[in-house]
């Protein structure tokens, strides 16, 4: 379900072996719920932490697959604020894996000039990932290639109090005044301040929901919706959620002109 470590060699190449991929429109930013681990290790016999690390090896095929078809941005979600409730095995099973593969995160931003970003409420990780966390954005904030933005202890409600609750203190402290709230304000304490929207959301093995997630950023995005699980989406399906996402008319609330 997490974890972003990419081969140094692959992420951005491989670039003629890429289909023609010339007559679609490329979206900037892509966001994924990658949903699906579990039922698909139980369907194969196995414990839903080995759908977990099948589902890690995924992540590192789309973050290549992304790069090289020209995404921008893309943001997956890892971990949910309600994942918490989940059996104390599985949450330890998935918190090991994002531990244990920040460094090689780390390893691979530099190499690829990858800037990573960890979205959601950090201080409720332990102290040792929050520090590897610190130093994995630091270290890669001025880089420009791709960007990654992974959501960890992530809902989009909790985003949004958090939010309400600093700009709150900054009203109070004069630092803007009631007139001068709009969207643009607002953003600009969320999360994912000077990340564009995204353009899709994908979401794997067939639920039909938010669950949570990017719900003030998705207002405008395109939504597709997969019944094939996360451990088994590749870049065949990340390519048919693209043609699907070219198939539709963006108006923005407006009219479309005749």
């Amino acid at each position: 379900m997490l974890f972003c470590a990419v081969s140094p060699v692959s992420l951005y190449g491989g670039m003629k072996q890429m289909d023609d991929i010339s007559h679609l429109k490329i979206p900037t930013h892509v966001s994924i719920i990658m949903d699906g681990n579990g039922r698909w290790a139980k369907k194969r016999g196995m414990p839903r932490t080995y759908g977990h690390k099948k589902g890690a090896d995924v992540v590192v095929d789309i973050c290549r697959d992304a790069g090289n078809l020209g995404i921008k941005y893309l943001t997956i979600y890892a971990f949910s604020t309600e994942n918490w409730s989940r059996p104390e095995k599985e949450v330890k099973t998935l918190m090991l894996l994002f531990g244990r593969y920040l460094k090689i995160c780390y390893d691979e931003s530099m190499e690829n000039n990858m800037r990573v970003r960890v979205i959601g409420d950090k201080t409720g990780l332990a102290p040792d990932i929050q520090e590897k966390i610190r130093v994995l954005e630091e270290d890669s904030r001025t880089f420009t290639r791709f960007n990654l933005q992974i959501a960890i202890n992530y809902g989009s409600r909790d985003e949004m109090l958090r939010a309400m609750r600093v700009m709150l203190d900054d009203y109070k402290d004069g630092k803007f005044k009631k007139e001068e709230l709009d969207e643009a304000r607002f953003s600009s304490y969320l999360d994912t301040a000077d990340i564009p929207d995204p353009d899709l959301m994908i979401r794997t093995s067939g639920e039909l929901r938010l669950s949570n997630y990017l719900m003030w950023q998705h207002a405008y995005s395109e939504f597709y919706f997969t019944d094939v699980p996360w451990p088994d989406f590749n870049k065949a399906e990340l390519v048919k959620a693209i043609e699907a996402y070219n198939a539709r008319d963006r108006r923005y609330g407006k009219v479309k002109e005749t």
